[in-house]
């Protein structure tokens, strides 16, 4: 069984990869956005613009899953302990 102190640690450590998966993510698509969107459109034929927008709602659709499903868990469950 575990217990509540190996849980918030799991879950700390969820949300720890998770924000650096997203920074590598923003990152990359600020500093290499010509590249990926030369990639994107020739293997998935999707206009630029609808890629921009594609990149800026990926991103904000992966902070908002970070926040509900591992910052809220850890932060309840550290008030918990």
């Amino acid at each position: 069984m575990i217990n509540l102190q190996e849980l918030t640690a799991f879950f700390g450590w969820m949300l720890l990869i998770n924000v650096c998966l997203l920074f590598v993510a923003f990152f990359m698509i600020l500093f290499f956005k010509n590249i990926m969107i030369k990639f994107h459109k020739k293997f998935f034929d999707i206009e630029e613009e609808d890629l921009k927008r594609f990149y800026f709602e990926f991103l904000l659709k992966y902070n908002v899953l970070v926040i509900v499903f591992n910052l809220t868990p850890y932060i309840v469950l550290r008030l918990m302990a």
